[in-house]
């Protein structure tokens, strides 16, 4: 009878654990699958949008407040001066691509000798507009014979569009502004979160490491910043750097979110300084910030990556807040926050009610889904949660 063998005993480093726990956890995996999602629509950004004008501000006064679904014809004309010079891909990624006609909805046309009559599309709340003359030559680019004016003009001039989500106020398209703005508010939330890790994790290793009148200072500054109201410290930021707009919403939110990294990262040094490896680095002579920096800091990246997603779905909350109250990002940059604040100015009217409720499920559903990543990373940080099939 041949001897029992025992299976070879498999080692694997944390980081397997670490993912497989991560992978197992379906809520996670789902908030991290809206996250990419929305990272991609933020990249791609101008190519989603059916509305590519730059800041998706390609208002048309005879269409606002159109509920979702709504279309119409619309007659293009006027190509503007330069217009034929096309921007480059990464321009048109970044800012979009101006509007190469201006547009006009209409109701109806006809063509009478070498003129094209329409009839304009009744706005919301006036009478219908008289029929307008155009000359054909002034509508199309190049012009050539009567006929083929006629014949281009009927297939690239007139066109349908269809606004799935409706037209804001202005009469823009809602559906180009909800995507756009998810750039803004993955924007301001990386940006936020880098700043506060940057500012926590100084201040918090040089309290918990150095201890004394240094650690007391630091838990002063953060006592301070703790007890002043987020929205109050924004407010503040924004009147000392005397501007409001993108970039210092982007500064002001990440200002107001690093009392809790640095708290974390004081607590985590405090116990982590008197294990055996920090006290060899000391006898050896290593230099205190290499110690911090190479020693210290790499042992508390699971608890650091739990607290950037947290403050992530803070920064867009923070973010959307301000904007509702004109202290972010200015007009006509389109953000959630704007959006809810022109939904809510138009309570009572049907197109009102869309204007508050789709960004309104834009931010909760990208809060939601770092939260939810949030929560399975710190389970799959933890020991002591098992691993099925493992």
């Amino acid at each position: 009878m041949a001897p029992l063998t025992k299976a070879p005993v498999v080692s694997r480093p944390p980081s397997y654990y670490i993912r497989q726990r991560l992978l197992q956890n379906k809520p996670a995996m789902f908030g991290l699958l809206v996250i990419l999602l929305s990272v991609l629509v933020a990249l791609g950004g101008y190519v989603f949008m059916p509305d590519s004008t730059p800041n998706a501000n390609n208002g048309l006064v005879q269409i606002q407040k159109k509920s979702p679904g709504f279309s119409t014809q619309l007659l293009k004309i006027n190509r503007t001066k330069g217009a034929e010079e096309d921007v480059n891909f990464l321009e048109f990624i970044l800012s979009g691509r101006p509007a190469a006609y201006a547009e006009i909805p209409i109701e109806s046309y006809t063509f009478a000798g070498d003129s094209l009559f329409v009839q304009p599309l009744r706005s919301n709340n006036a009478m219908a507009d008289q029929v307008r003359a155009f000359a054909l030559k002034d509508v199309v680019a190049q012009p050539a014979g009567k006929e083929a004016m006629v014949q281009r003009i009927k297939d690239e001039q007139i066109t349908n569009r269809t606004y799935w989500l409706g037209t804001d106020k202005a009469g823009r398209d809602v559906l180009s502004r909800l995507i756009l703005g998810t750039r803004i508010s993955l924007g301001i939330g990386f940006v936020a979160v880098l700043i506060s890790l940057l500012v926590g994790i100084t201040i918090g290793a040089l309290g918990g490491y150095f201890g004394g009148w240094v650690d007391k200072l630091m838990l002063f500054l953060m006592t301070v910043v703790w007890s002043v109201p987020s929205i109050m410290l924004v407010i503040a930021i924004s009147l000392a750097l005397d501007s409001k707009g993108v970039w210092v919403a982007f500064v002001a939110v990440g200002l107001t979110m690093w009392v809790e990294v640095a708290r974390v990262v004081r607590g985590q040094i405090l116990s982590l300084k008197e294990k055996t490896y920090v006290e060899a680095a000391n006898v050896l002579g290593v230099p205190q910030y290499k110690i911090i920096y190479r020693h210290l800091l790499p042992n508390m990246i699971g608890p650091l990556i739990v607290i950037a997603t947290s403050n992530f779905a803070s920064a867009i909350l923070v973010e959307a807040g301000l904007s509702f109250l004109g202290l972010g990002v200015q007009p006509p940059a389109p953000s959630w926050g704007m959006m809810v604040n022109e939904g809510f100015q138009l309570i009572g009217a049907k197109a009102g009610l869309f204007l508050v409720v789709l960004p309104s499920i834009c931010i909760s559903l990208l809060v939601l889904a770092f939260n939810l990543l949030g929560n399975g990373l710190r389970d799959a940080y933890d020991p002591k949660i098992p691993i099925s099939n493992a």
